[in-house]
């Protein structure tokens, strides 16, 4: 626990250092890396990209974003963790396309978060009133997913399920076509 603090302060610093190189910019395809973190995190994933499929040369659906393929790991795997760690029961990562933005929905069953408090969960070190140690966590993993999100072009918010639960939405600008 101690090591991964460390590695969150860490990259948070590198995040802030508008200057500093974290890693090799490449194109990144969202529906592989996302497969891969919600077979991990035993989370339901669902691509809603028919468009894009029937758009794409050879029938092929991707959803690619430009940025370093480690971080936008990273903003996934956060988030998962993050629902995992506070949702109750079925996690759900939606991936679609609108317009020239890709968007990550990750959505729980949890209690939600109090609007009052949807900005301030993005804050480092912030945790929502109640929240323990034994829970996890330290308040660096929502915030490392804005400063990612931010570094590639995008946002992120938070919302509520009307049927319980909140969800994270991350947008991000679609890689230009070859």
């Amino acid at each position: 626990e101690l090591d991964q603090l460390i590695e969150e302060i860490l990259l948070a610093s590198r995040l802030d250092a508008r200057e500093a190189d974290l890693g090799t910019i490449e194109s990144v395809d969202l529906i592989g890396l996302a497969a891969e973190e919600c077979a991990r995190a035993g989370a339901e994933l669902d691509v809603q990209l028919a468009d894009v499929a029937a758009a794409a040369p050879g029938g092929s659906s991707a959803l690619p974003v430009q940025g370093v393929a480690k971080l936008l790991r990273r903003v996934v795997r956060n988030l998962l963790d993050n629902a995992r760690r506070h949702g109750a029961g079925d996690i759900r990562l939606t991936l679609t396309r609108a317009g020239k933005q890709a968007v990550i929905r990750v959505c729980d069953r949890g209690p939600g978060v109090p609007p009052e408090l949807r900005e301030r969960i993005f804050e480092p070190f912030y945790r929502l009133p109640g929240a323990t140690e034994r829970h996890g966590g330290v308040g660096l993993g929502l915030s490392l997913v804005k400063s990612i999100t931010q570094r590639h072009g995008g946002t992120v918010y938070c919302e509520n399920r009307p049927e319980g639960g909140a969800c994270f939405v991350v947008q991000l600008p679609v890689a230009p076509a070859d």
